[in-house]
């Protein structure tokens, strides 16, 4: 998550990179990043220095909670732009300027969340209410996960691992972030790809297309060449763009996980990270998967068998095998067979500014606010543009984020929101987050779209929170938990009720044909399969290495995968590229299918129309406002009515599933 500002400061004389509300961000270089990094972290020594002082019987919430909440807004103010400024920035020098700041801030909390003075004060604390009761909860459990409870000796080797996992985790990252790798093709290879796209490719001095791995090159490729060997070579080459390096660093990582298991007494890492979430019990959650796979077993058999006879009429070869790099290009032949859905129909339906408009008008009308436009906020690069997040009835200032849509070398491959700084209504700070996504800027195709959606959920949850503490903003919730406001908000692309308001967002443009819609949703629902056993396998897999007897993460993968139907493709090196695990969904992948069967559930408020304001505005005050200081279970059952269930979810994987009926308390 996993898987992405501002109301922004002056940066670099005294003050923080973010103000608490208002400002503009001056661009820093790699000097003013090392400067003020050590500033702020040396000012936040002072401060918690100062609070591990703080006399047991004086503790309350203000000296405690509210100066942590302080110390914590300090850091954030440099480390949350910091942290973005690592995946996004142009500059190389920055970018690593900024990494070693984030391991600098990384080392600062795991020394503070290891101080048994700071414990022993939260421990003491008694809270004035249930929102005071979450946060000392949460924050005990922090301090319990880098072990203040153990013996010195085995809290520093501890920290140490945790220090060491942190720098691995930003090596990997930056491994495929920095990669250059690319790839030589003659036009007649990749005959098939659209012309527009080849039009802008780069071609080398021989008159070659040199393509690289950004997303929109890799759905040209594997969705429209026709050269199988293309396909093939393409796909290997994709899969072992993470290298050597970064199978070495995860197989380093699990290790260190085990560790960590051993030292904090868990019989496995998955129980260490699993017991404060949801699922709360590696059993709960192989449970879960078992059943998703018991489901899906069928279904995935039959989704290949589907596209392997589509590969015999396209080849003429009635003995063709599908092979895992036809999966992509044959779905996109059978979708235009069978539903007649052609992505590049889809693309000029959706032109990119007419459709980001139109999803923001989509989310300002259901949860009552506005976005406008600040060109006066300076950005890192001048494809980024800015956004001020207003309430559309009181026309107070709430928020800032930013839109970093299209790839370009040196920046994050995937799609993310980063939380860049979290709201406090006992301070008054307003939150800031940033999405950063790779589209193409040829208009949105059918995937691309719900990325949108489920990015902009995620975003959402970030500038609409209104949470006492910055430590439980926006989607400072339980990670299986928080992928189900966006995985929910994905649904609003495709239903008509949203569709509705296209045209009013754009007149000039051509209004949204329904049934090209309605074959883009019935084209969804073909590989559901395939989908959610590849899913499951990704999630198993991730299971399979915080599990206590985990093994050499290459060779797992190639046993794992290799039961599956399409089985193992030798020569790639698919954990390498696997970044969730590496960072914050390790022993927590599972959770996007688990937020799905929330999402889902969540979604049968709405009954028949999405755009029911009434319910946007329930679901605003309840789930996004209150970001992660109430229990998030607690949340979804009062904003369904009862207490939520999986049925909606098996329903969506087996193609049952129509319009939910309303069932939420009104």
């Amino acid at each position: 998550m996993n898987k992405i500002a501002m109301s922004l400061a002056v940066l670099f004389s005294s003050a923080p990179l973010f103000a608490a509300q208002g400002g503009a961000l001056l661009l820093p270089d790699a000097a003013d990043i090392a400067r003020q990094c050590q500033q702020t972290i040396s000012q936040a020594k002072i401060k918690i220095a100062a609070l591990e002082k703080l006399p047991l019987a004086k503790v309350n919430a203000v000296n405690t909670l509210g100066e942590w909440n302080r110390i914590n807004q300090d850091l954030d103010h440099f480390g949350g732009p910091a942290g973005l400024l690592s995946e996004v920035s142009p500059s190389t020098p920055v970018r690593t300027a900024a990494d070693a700041c984030n391991l600098k801030m990384s080392a600062l909390i795991s020394d503070v969340l290891q101080s048994e003075a700071l414990y022993s004060r939260f421990k003491a604390l008694k809270p004035k209410d249930a929102i005071d009761a979450e946060a000392r909860a949460d924050l005990l459990s922090n301090f319990e996960d880098r072990g203040v409870n153990l013996p010195k000796e085995k809290r520093t080797e501890l920290a140490a691992i945790f220090n060491k996992i942190e720098k691995l985790q930003q090596d990997f990252s930056r491994n495929m972030r920095d990669n250059q790798a690319r790839m030589s093709f003659t036009a007649a290879e990749l005959k098939g790809v659209s012309a527009s796209f080849l039009a802008t490719a780069k071609k080398d001095a021989a008159g070659l297309y040199v393509l690289g791995f950004d997303y929109p090159e890799i759905d040209a490729v594997m969705g429209y060449a026709e050269n199988e060997v293309t396909r093939e070579r393409y796909y290997t080459g994709r899969m072992k763009i993470g290298g050597a390096a970064n199978l070495q660093i995860l197989k380093e990582v699990v290790e260190l996980r085990k560790q960590i298991a051993q030292l904090t007494g868990y019989p496995s890492y998955a129980a260490f990270a699993i017991r404060n979430k949801m699922a709360a019990t590696p059993e709960a959650v192989n449970t879960f998967l078992a059943d998703v796979q018991a489901r899906v077993a069928t279904l995935e058999k039959s989704d290949i068998e589907e596209l392997r006879q589509e590969k015999a009429r396209f080849t003429g070869k009635a003995d063709s095998v599908l092979k895992r790099w036809d999966v992509q290009f044959y779905e996109e032949q059978l979708k235009a067979s069978r539903y007649q859905l052609d992505q590049k129909q889809v693309r000029e339906q959706f032109p990119t500014e007419p459709t980001i408009a139109w999803m923001m008008n989509v989310t300002g009308t259901l949860y009552g606010v506005d976005f406008r436009p600040n060109a006066k906020l300076k950005t890192w690069h001048k494809d980024v543009r800015a956004y001020d997040v207003f309430d559309r009835t009181s026309k107070k200032y709430l928020s800032s984020f930013y839109l970093d849509l299209f790839p370009r070398d040196g920046k994050y491959k995937h799609a993310a929101a980063f939380p860049v700084r979290g709201v406090s209504t006992l301070s008054g700070q307003t939150p800031v987050s940033v999405l950063v996504t790779n589209f193409s800027r040829e208009g949105f195709n059918q995937d691309e779209l719900e990325t949108l959606y489920h990015e902009f959920g995620h975003i959402m949850h970030g500038v609409l929170s209104k949470t006492r503490y910055t430590m439980q903003a926006g989607t400072s919730v339980k990670r299986d938990f928080v992928e189900a406001p966006s995985q929910m908000f994905e649904e609003w692309a495709r239903r008509p009720e949203a569709g509705a308001l296209f045209n009013d967002t754009c007149s000039s443009c051509k209004p949204i044909d329904p049934k090209l819609v309605a074959k883009m949703d019935d084209a969804r629902r073909f590989g559901r399969g395939l989908k959610y056993a590849r899913q499951g396998l990704y999630s198993a897999y991730d299971m399979a290495l915080a599990a206590a007897d985990a093994g050499d993460p290459q060779a797992v993968w190639q046993t794992m995968e290799g039961k599956t139907p399409l089985g193992y493709v030798a020569g790639t090196e698919f954990p390498g590229t696997f970044g969730h695990i590496v960072g914050g969904y390790a022993a927590g992948y599972y959770g996007y299918m688990w937020s799905e069967v929330l999402a889902l559930d969540m979604l049968s408020a709405y009954g028949s129309n999405v755009m029911d304001v009434k319910q946007g505005k329930r679901y605003r005050e309840l789930i996004l406002e209150n970001g992660g200081q109430r229990p998030a279970m607690e949340l979804v059952e009062e904003f369904i009515g009862r207490k939520p269930n999986s049925d909606a979810f098996f329903q969506e994987i087996t193609g049952q599933r129509g319009v939910p009926t309303k069932t939420a308390k009104q």
